[in-house]
């Protein structure tokens, strides 16, 4: 999986081969063996599944894109009787599995293998209908882009983009979509450049974090990852290993908050004594880890990637409260459908 800003070039500026990020520290943080249940929540390309498999645990693998799970029918066959592949977000791992597991891992983002259909539309670098789906269900981000107001696509661009013009181009599609709706991915990235030029002393494209922006907004993945933390709490088993791979700083604080929250007990007031707070449901394993610069020179898209992990204690999953987040509100419009 992928949401590094940057990530859309490999080393020559062309397509990147799907390589599992941070594989080794994946592994050593998961500790998985035989006879253990693993969860793995973005399946992609399998390059996690595989390694746990042949370290001699079973796994669930979960994707939304069906042609993921069709791609990994090969690897189900491979694998006979240890691994099981769900068509579903990531959100909803706990009703994917029927019992408590030994370990949950995610590899947050969109993966290499979408990037590189152009038909699917998340790239610029080949021109494609601008839809950005992960799935097949919900809104595009053509409906997006010529639909929602100008605030609503500023907000989108600046805070899940973290584009600082993201008022200027909101402004620009409007005028522009006034004309001729935006209907493929070029289209979008010219009008973008036009609007912000081109810096040689940037490497990224001037549209790199609008259609970062789009993307996450399109496929609620902010929403998704905090969702799925939960479901995570859920299903993992005392002694259980929660291990998250992000790309992007919005992601890494998600995660970041959630284990903190979730491994110190709240501090008592008045209304809340000490002895009634909650007990921690998580104990956190280790530091924040990133690629090394080797890793970087080999997989250019794992220049971003930091890895959070932390184990399971025996408390009771604690309520669903998305608001510990700070998640802004943002109109999604595919929320009850997917609900």
């Amino acid at each position: 999986m992928m949401t590094d800003p940057g990530a859309e070039d490999g080393a020559g500026g062309g397509p990147i081969r799907h390589i599992p990020v941070l594989l080794q520290e994946v592994l050593r943080s998961l500790s998985a063996g035989p006879g253990q249940t693993i969860v793995d929540g973005t399946f992609g390309a399998g390059g996690y599944s595989r390694a746990i498999l042949e370290a001699g645990a079973r796994v669930v693998a979960l994707d939304r894109d069906p042609r993921a799970i069709a791609n990994g029918q090969r690897m189900v066959h491979e694998f006979a009787g240890r691994l099981r592949l769900v068509e579903s977000v990531f959100s909803e791992l706990d009703q994917a599995v029927h019992e408590p597991v030994d370990a949950v891992v995610l590899d947050v983002g969109v993966s290499s293998m979408q990037l590189d259909e152009a038909e699917r539309g998340f790239s610029f670098r080949a021109d494609g209908p601008l839809d950005m789906r992960m799935a097949s269900t919900g809104p595009t981000a053509a409906e997006i882009v010529n639909g929602f107001k100008v605030g609503d696509l500023a907000r989108i661009f600046g805070f899940l983009g973290e584009e600082r013009q993201a008022g200027r181009i909101a402004r620009m599609i409007e005028r522009k979509r006034a004309e001729r709706p935006f209907r493929t991915t070029r289209e979008l990235a010219e009008a973008v450049e036009a609007v912000l030029g081109n810096n040689p002393k940037v490497k990224i494209h001037p549209a790199t974090r609008t259609f970062q922006g789009l993307r996450i907004f399109v496929n609620d993945e902010l929403g998704e990852l905090a969702r799925a933390l939960f479901a995570a709490e859920r299903v993992l088993k005392p002694g259980g290993r929660l291990v998250v791979v992000s790309f992007h700083s919005l992601e890494d604080r998600i995660v970041k908050r959630f284990i903190a929250d979730r491994s110190e007990a709240p501090a008592g007031s008045r209304h809340l004594p000490v002895q009634a707070a909650p007990a921690p449901t998580f104990e956190k394993l280790g530091g924040v880890v990133a690629c090394s610069h080797e890793e970087a020179e080999r997989n250019p898209r794992a220049r971003s990637a930091k890895l959070r992990a932390a184990r399971r204690t025996d408390r009771p999953a604690r309520a669903s409260d998305i608001s510990i987040f700070g998640l802004p509100e943002l109109p999604y419009p595919a929320r009850a459908e997917k609900r």
